[in-house]
């Protein structure tokens, strides 16, 4: 798999790369974030909250949790407890800070961790989510491997992950918008401008659909399904232990 990093010209590793990134742009996520997917990716984090509230999961972790959106969304349902764990400590502080706004302190904990090296048991969580964030483990499989182990037997895995679009002509409107458009936005309104050149890149040489299934499968999922999002620009995984 392609080693792609924030920062060319930097000897730090990709772990270390992406945290600086994401504390750099902490401040700018969100904002940018409803620009860049024209607020579409409100709606792909519902359908996320729906596959997984339909097993009823009283406990919870949301990997990559960032500034906590999909921690946040699945609290409005029935989880005694959700932890967001994520390497970046600056994204960890504007979600504590939603968080507290929104009364939900008694139920997410949000937990500064390496998504390969988690600190929790075996078999701790009936669900785990990770949304845009499966794509900047520096090992793929080592992280997959990590989920699976303190994942619950029958528990829900769900990933919501940029994909490529496949068809005329939303495979080339899409190649020219993440190519040309994406960095300019990010140039324009980030702290950091290569962290939008780096998130449309990784994108771009992600492995998607049946190929990510059949990571997913070698590893030790079960059930593997994928549902394609908005012509195929993100797509949503479910698999179970």
């Amino acid at each position: 798999m392609s080693k792609i990093k924030p920062y060319k010209n930097s000897d730090l590793g990709k772990k270390e790369q992406v945290t600086k990134m994401f504390d750099t742009i902490s401040s700018d996520y969100d904002g940018l974030n409803r620009v860049i997917s024209f607020g579409i990716d409100v709606k792909w984090r519902k359908r996320v909250v729906k596959l997984v509230e339909q097993t009823n999961p009283k406990s919870i972790l949301d990997i990559a949790t960032g500034t906590g959106d999909l921690a946040i969304a699945l609290a409005k349902k029935d989880a005694n407890k959700i932890i967001g764990l994520d390497i970046s400590s600056g994204m960890l502080e504007i979600g504590k800070q939603k968080i507290l706004k929104k009364d939900l302190q008694n139920t997410i904990d949000m937990v500064l961790g390496d998504s390969e090296s988690m600190p929790f048991n075996d078999n701790t969580f009936d669900a785990i989510t990770v949304a845009f964030g499966v794509r900047n483990f520096e090992t793929l499989e080592k992280g997959l491997a990590e989920i699976l182990r303190v994942l619950k037997p029958n528990g829900i895995f769900v990933i919501l992950e940029t994909s490529v679009p496949t068809k005329t002509p939303f495979k080339q409107g899409y190649k020219l918008y993440t190519k040309y458009i994406l960095p300019i936005i990010g140039k324009l309104f980030s702290k950091d401008r290569s962290a939008y050149t780096y998130l449309s890149e990784s994108a771009s040489v992600f492995p998607y659909g049946e190929t990510l299934n059949n990571i997913l499968r070698e590893i030790g999922f079960i059930n593997v399904k994928d549902f394609p999002q908005t012509f195929g620009v993100a797509t949503i995984y479910t698999s179970t232990k």
